[in-house]
């Protein structure tokens, strides 16, 4: 018999009380599923009414994806402003391209790919950060086309931190009441035992307890901290890290107020027990905390950057160059990380006062 997946129930959509959030959107590689994904969400009459979305990077770009999607009645108009209302049936870019948009490759990485998706983050990030739109939500990027265009970073997490002065931020993957933080994120996996320190740890609970109790409004958030060695160490034998790093982090972070359970051994966490009340988890790396998720979670995941001044959330998938421009791209992802934005934009001003 095979095994059956767990399956999460999609939130109702955020309500349209009060003024609509406003959203920029950004549209990601051109050549990726970024395009597909963000016309298919904005299609969706649940979303609509709760925000006022905002399409950032070029408007060429869009209309050729639209297009192949046979959406081609779409009428797309280029703004200058993030506009007070998008009519339904309606999308507004605000074009970064305007005199040089690059030609749709589908499935290929180019340096101009990468160029026009990180102007778009750009874009994006300054109209948080002027206050001109209540949060950003990002398609895939390729990091290996930004590389080619010059972009010397990591990922969009790293680049948004550091455009907007972040020191302290982790990445936290959504799927409703599932939050998975890292202590190390991008970074090769020889490397990772280096990045498990005392510091790290008790950095990354802090950032995501802020996170919990402020961006998801929950009281008293208790938050599990997964192992680094197989069984969480088993006593020393498998590894010492648990006794003489997490465990003195975890015993800090209950200092400090904090509800905090660990170390857990990860390879049964994620199978026994996501059923313990806790509100989050923190994964000593990437993978640990990330294969596990998008198992549970991948059509609908949210990576949401915990820490930042704005609110930036994505979907957990990446540029998929495989099935561009087939029309095949599930939009589930990017229309969760839509309201995972709206929601905690919310959160963070319960009244919608606009700048």
């Amino acid at each position: 018999m095979p095994i059956q997946r767990p399956t999460f129930q999609r939130p109702d959509p955020p309500t349209s009380d009060g003024e609509p959030t406003r959203v920029a959107i950004t549209l990601g590689d051109p050549n990726g599923i970024g395009p597909e994904v963000v016309l298919k969400s904005l299609d969706d009459p649940e979303l609509m009414p709760a925000m006022t979305p905002v399409v950032i990077g070029s408007a060429h770009v869009l209309r050729v994806h639209a297009d192949i999607l046979g959406f081609s009645d779409l009428e797309i108009h280029v703004v200058d402003e993030v506009p007070e209302h998008v009519p339904a049936g309606k999308v507004a870019v605000l074009d970064v391209a305007r005199t040089d948009a690059p030609p749709v490759s589908f499935g290929a990485i180019t340096p101009d790919g990468g160029r026009l998706s990180m102007r778009a983050v750009e874009t994006a990030v300054d109209l948080c950060a002027d206050d001109r739109v209540d949060a950003m939500v990002t398609a895939p990027i390729s990091k290996d086309a930004i590389q080619q265009a010059g972009y010397d970073v990591p990922g969009h997490t790293e680049f948004i931190a550091d455009r907007t002065g972040a020191e302290k931020t982790t990445m936290m993957m959504v799927a409703g009441g599932l939050r998975v933080g890292l202590v190390t994120g991008h970074v090769p996996l020889a490397q990772v035992a280096d990045g498990i320190t005392q510091a790290a740890i008790l950095e990354k609970l802090r950032v995501i307890h802020d996170a919990l109790t402020t961006d998801f409004a929950i009281e008293d958030p208790t938050i599990g901290v997964l192992g680094l060695n197989p069984h969480a160490g088993d006593g020393g034998v498998l590894g010492r890290e648990e006794d003489a790093i997490i465990s003195p982090s975890i015993d800090a972070a209950r200092g400090e107020g904090m509800s905090v359970e660990g170390p857990l051994p990860a390879d049964g966490f994620f199978a026994t027990q996501l059923d313990q009340g806790y509100d989050a988890v923190l994964a000593m790396y990437h993978d640990q905390g990330l294969v596990p998720f998008k198992a549970l979670a991948f059509d609908h995941g949210v990576n949401y950057t915990a820490g930042l001044p704005i609110v930036r959330t994505s979907p957990d998938h990446g540029t998929a160059y495989g099935i561009a421009g087939k029309g095949m791209a599930l939009p589930g992802s990017m229309r969760s990380a839509i309201e995972v934005a709206v929601a905690v934009a919310r959160h963070r001003n319960p009244h919608g006062e606009t700048a």
